[in-house]
């Protein structure tokens, strides 16, 4: 693993690492999958299914496609059984869904932004949602001009698990990947570090849990309000904090 006090940049994931996935996002689909339904129970399940959303427990399973796709691959997922939808007019109202989504941080976000550029820390942004859903959630969270860099899956750069929004932030700031930490709870964002050659931290603020994270982490953190700490600390001392 790269020593925590060499690296200069971290680049965040959004939703499930910024943000408390089940807080914000089980709550959110669940009202959206209803509303989309329409009073059809059949339409309802089957949505359910393929986005792997449990109408039982209203959360989000582990394998769900949605959690680290695109906004235009949940799109199609839910298509598929709303025939009165476009692709287009669906994915608008998707994202107008989004923009309005109840957000809770996954930890005082003004604060800790604050303690990484007390630090020298560059920040960026990288999401699988839209660029205008992040910079909307941003906004809202206050915090949207704190970060150098912000950008989804529909900025030019590509999407997670592909290197190349990574490699993009990294090049921006002039920072080399060996010195940037990339921070996601998903499989798809230590997978797009490792590509790039960035350490790779894991967050269990989303749905997967150590098991599934620890094969691709340098370290995982309960939540980036440990990150700071991290930093700052002998990079031999601790794999979870």
């Amino acid at each position: 693993m790269s020593d925590p006090t060499r690296i200069k940049a971290v680049l965040f994931d959004k939703d499930g690492t910024l943000f408390d996935f089940r807080a914000t996002w089980d709550v959110w689909t669940h009202q959206v999958l209803v509303d989309l339904a329409k009073g059809r129970d059949d339409v309802l399940k089957a949505m359910a299914h393929d986005a792997r959303f449990d109408l039982d427990t209203r959360k989000m399973q582990p394998d769900s496609p949605i959690i680290a796709g695109t906004q235009a691959e949940a799109t199609s997922i839910l298509l598929r059984h709303l025939p009165e939808w476009t692709f287009d007019t669906l994915i608008r109202h998707l994202d107008e869904r989004v923009a309005v989504a109840p957000l809770v941080p996954a930890t005082p976000l003004p604060e800790l932004l604050g303690q990484l550029q007390d630090m020298g820390i560059a920040t960026g942004v990288m999401t699988n949602d839209s660029e205008a859903g992040a910079l909307a959630h941003l906004k809202a969270a206050g915090v949207h001009e704190m970060f150098d860099f912000v950008a989804g899956y529909d900025s030019g750069y590509g999407a997670k698990p592909d290197p190349d929004p990574l490699l993009a932030f990294a090049q921006q700031i002039g920072c080399p990947p060996e010195q940037t930490a990339m921070i996601g709870d998903s499989r798809h964002d230590l997978m797009a570090a490792r590509a790039a050659g960035m350490v790779s931290v894991g967050v269990l603020t989303g749905v997967a849990g150590t098991d599934e994270l620890s094969d691709l982490a340098d370290v995982i953190l309960d939540h980036i309000g440990h990150l700071p700490d991290w930093l700052r600390s002998d990079p031999n001392e601790k794999a979870h904090f």
